[in-house]
């Protein structure tokens, strides 16, 4: 099984995907793609590169890499290329030919795709069983800008987080652009398995305003079938009591009882034994009084320090955990031998990366490290006169006139 595995993997490692990306949302899910093995090359303009490189603190005190491009761009190479004019466009289609590029990706503005020479039509008769994907903010036929939290608040995410009487909240990662990432990623596979039975390429138009809407399954439907007011309720849960935080002497925890029966085994514990009220049997009771029963709950968990109270949950066969901060997600034992790594061969830095959300073979025959995030243009010799075979003297002349 593992043999197949492998060697279905290596598959991906035969794969070139051609990005011109900025932002989050792309460079994640071509972040992912390199976690697969696939050679991944960001393209960017020459004299207006991806915003994100100049976002953060210079902790290398280089232009272009700070920290926020770092932790997401690790595993790929950087070309640089001017589409604003027609040898530019000429170019990319030189490189989807000649480096047989097999998937291409952007998140310009529709309103660029013509004007950069990066629309499907154009691009897939140069290759014609490119697979194609633009990520746009509401679909190919709007222009409108498409920050994440923008998408969060139309898309009612912020509606759904916050206290019960305070302000919406945005959430705090960005799960519009990480989200979209993912939805591409499976459309990706998709599209890949359709060429592989078909021998056809695929045009894919991704909504990252669509994608977050996707996630609303229990309020659109409450919402609109049943009448329900759906709306942010702080850290409880709608349906099921006791769902929430609670303090403890020295930090919170998170408690969650899913049913009746895990209700039964908390009261059971000593220190909650006065909880065991009949009203509070049923969830239904729980939840009409669950104002109530949440302080009761906490005058109780504040007499504990947090790893007094775990154990007991454990043993009642309750869900709870540590509210962690991010050094203690690092630390937790089961992410510690699932981070990634990538080291800067240049400075000696060494990158710790968030854990991927699958370890492919690729990543463990790698030791889970990656290449480092690259500078701007750092591969253009290599695409375009190694991998191309552009004269030297014309990749001088090119270079000059910043084409490239």
């Amino acid at each position: 099984m593992r043999e197949l595995l492998l060697m279905e993997e290596k598959l991906f490692r035969n794969l070139t995907v051609l990005s011109l990306e900025q932002a989050t949302v792309l460079p994640y899910l071509t972040y992912r793609l390199a976690h697969d093995g696939m050679e991944v090359i960001r393209m960017e303009n020459p004299s207006m590169p991806d915003p994100n490189r100049f976002i953060g603190e210079n902790r290398l005190s280089e232009k272009g890499m700070n920290t926020y491009f770092l932790s997401i761009n690790a595993g790929k190479k950087a070309i640089t290329l001017n589409l604003a004019i027609p040898r530019g466009q000429e170019l990319l289609r030189e490189l989807i030919r000649k480096l047989d590029v097999d998937i291409f990706l952007t998140n310009q503005l529709p309103k660029n795709y013509l004007k950069l020479g990066v629309d499907y039509e154009n691009l897939s008769s140069a290759k014609k069983d490119l697979i194609w994907m633009g990520i746009t903010g509401f679909g190919p036929g709007s222009n409108e800008a498409a920050y994440d939290p923008i998408l969060q608040a139309r898309g009612g995410l912020m509606e759904l987080t916050g206290e019960k009487d305070g302000n919406p909240m945005v959430v705090g990662i960005p799960l519009p652009d990480m989200g979209t990432s993912e939805h591409g990623y499976g459309l990706l596979m998709r599209a890949l398995y359709k060429r592989a039975s078909s021998g056809e390429g695929s045009r894919i138009d991704l909504s990252m305003f669509e994608s977050t809407v996707s996630w609303l399954t229990q309020p659109i439907c409450l919402t609109k079938t049943f009448g329900n007011k759906i709306t942010r309720r702080g850290n409880t849960h709608e349906f099921f009591a006791p769902v929430s935080v609670y303090q403890t002497r020295d930090s919170y925890v998170y408690i969650a009882v899913g049913n009746d029966r895990q209700w039964e085994s908390v009261t059971k514990l000593p220190a909650f034994q006065s909880l065991a009220r009949e009203e509070y049997k049923v969830n239904a009771g729980r939840i009409s009084d669950v104002d109530n029963l949440n302080r009761a709950i906490e005058e109780i968990t504040l007499q504990f320090n947090t790893n007094e109270l775990i154990p007991l949950f454990n043993e009642a066969q309750v869900a709870i955990s540590r509210v962690n901060n991010i050094d203690e997600v690092i630390a937790d034992s089961i992410v510690q031998k699932k981070v990634l790594h990538a080291r800067d061969e240049k400075t000696g830095v060494l990158l710790t990366l968030a854990p991927p959300p699958f370890t492919s073979a690729f990543l463990e025959e790698k030791g889970r490290a990656l290449s480092f995030p690259p500078r701007l243009g750092e591969h253009n010799e290599e695409i375009f006169c190694r991998a191309m075979g552009l004269p030297a003297s014309e990749y001088a002349e090119l270079c000059a006139e910043q084409i490239i």
